[in-house]
């Protein structure tokens, strides 16, 4: 009777095992057919950015990327690198003639220009990163020959603003700049005064700038600038394209180049060059916001990233948000695996690059704690024909963050 009744626990416990791992295995086979079905990421990784900044401005030219500029903590890096999605390799480049950072680019015909910026000034004691120079300084970079070469400066000085190719001309449309007459008095390096006369050749986090509507453009077959008519809300640090031959102004912001003390905007303008007008309101940026990184396939403008500083938040954004001229109409897309601003942007072919930035706003003020660390190397690449059904056959990135083809980078 013993040995039976050891028998009936043994098989009792030995169906309890079969029907243990009967039930896992069910399961596994579930969970790994829910998985089989689940769509694939549009999401992929490509080689990190070699030095992890933000203020980094991207473009498209030649079937390559370029990413220029970069903070350095407010020293203005400079930098210029080349990137060759075939190898998934960077290389250093020949740096900036003059170190800058929020400087404007474009593409055209096999080169890359480069309009303004800001660098930080050289004879005050206003803490590094806390004032703003801007810049007129514009050049042409030849990515052939790795060489840089000073053009005609632009009309005035300024920085943030935004740069696009459309019928073989660079258009730099809004950023930002100091007063005009201002009066202000400020403090040299030694702690000597100015007289209140002097005009300041900067702005601070909290003084006042002037924040631009301007619309220059550059002819490179004469090394010449024109004035074209203004846009009608003044912005900076703005998302922008070009499609069909008319510009696309998208967001930024106002009130100031600094985050903490200005103002998102979401709206929407359309440029003309041909008729040099300036169209009506359009459908608004779905997400209001400046400072992020954008690139064009020749038929959408694809907006990724930027930040937002109130007094109830401090931030970076994740989402991704794309423009069709043709419909008027916005799309939301896969937001990008981690928060940016200051991430520099191209398409090339048909992939939407995203490369460095930081992950929190500059309005958090991350530089009190120096061991806190927000740059990141990440370079994230959105599969743009997995969300497009009809990807267009002219985003070949010889010419582009947009033109008739993808020409103008994003910061």
């Amino acid at each position: 009777m013993k040995t039976s009744a050891w028998e009936n626990q043994t098989n009792k416990r030995a169906s309890r095992s079969w029907a243990i791992l009967a039930v896992a295995t069910a399961s596994l086979l579930f969970t790994t057919a829910a998985l089989a079905q689940m769509p694939k990421s549009p999401w992929k990784k490509a080689a990190p950015f070699p030095e992890p900044d933000e203020e980094l401005y991207g473009v498209a030219c030649n079937g390559k990327m370029y990413v220029i500029g970069g903070w350095d903590d407010g020293k203005a890096r400079g930098a210029n690198y080349e990137y060759d999605p075939t190898t998934d390799k960077w290389t250093k480049k020949t740096s900036m003639p003059r170190k800058a950072h929020h400087a404007a680019l474009a593409s055209y015909n096999g080169k890359i220009y480069v309009c303004g910026g800001f660098v930080p000034p050289e004879n005050t004691n206003v803490p590094l990163g806390g004032a703003w120079q801007p810049i007129d300084n514009a050049w042409e970079y030849d990515p052939a020959a790795d060489s840089w070469r000073s053009i005609a400066p632009l009309p005035g000085k300024r920085g943030a603003a935004v740069a696009v190719e459309a019928g073989g001309k660079i258009y730099v449309i809004g950023g930002a700049t100091t007063v005009e007459g201002s009066k202000e008095p400020w403090t040299l390096s030694s702690g000597a005064a100015t007289s209140p006369q002097s005009v300041s050749p900067f702005f601070t986090f909290f003084g006042p700038a002037r924040v631009l509507t301007t619309n220059d453009v550059y002819d490179p077959a004469t090394n010449k600038w024109e004035s074209r008519k203004p846009m009608s809300v003044p912005r900076n640090h703005i998302f922008a394209g070009a499609v069909n031959g008319k510009i696309y102004v998208i967001g930024g912001r106002t009130g100031s180049a600094y985050i903490m003390t200005a103002t998102n905007t979401n709206v929407v303008e359309e440029y003309d060059p041909v008729a040099d007008k300036w169209s009506g309101p359009l459908q608004r940026m779905p997400t209001a916001r400046s400072g992020g990184g954008y690139g064009t396939d020749g038929r959408r403008i694809y907006c990724a990233g930027g930040e937002v500083t109130t007094t109830q938040l401090n931030g970076a954004f994740r989402a991704v948000e794309a423009y069709d001229p043709a419909t008027n109409t916005w799309s939301t897309l896969p937001s990008m695996p981690i928060p940016r601003h200051g991430v520099a942007g191209a398409v090339i072919g048909n992939e939407f690059h995203l490369v460095s930035g930081m992950m929190q706003t500059a309005g958090a003020m991350t530089f009190l704690d120096p061991q806190l660390e927000t740059k990141t190397a990440v370079h994230d690449v959105l599969d743009l024909k997995s969300i497009n059904p009809n990807p267009p056959t002219s985003a070949t990135g010889e010419t582009s963050e947009a033109g008739a083809p993808p020409s103008e980078g994003g910061q």
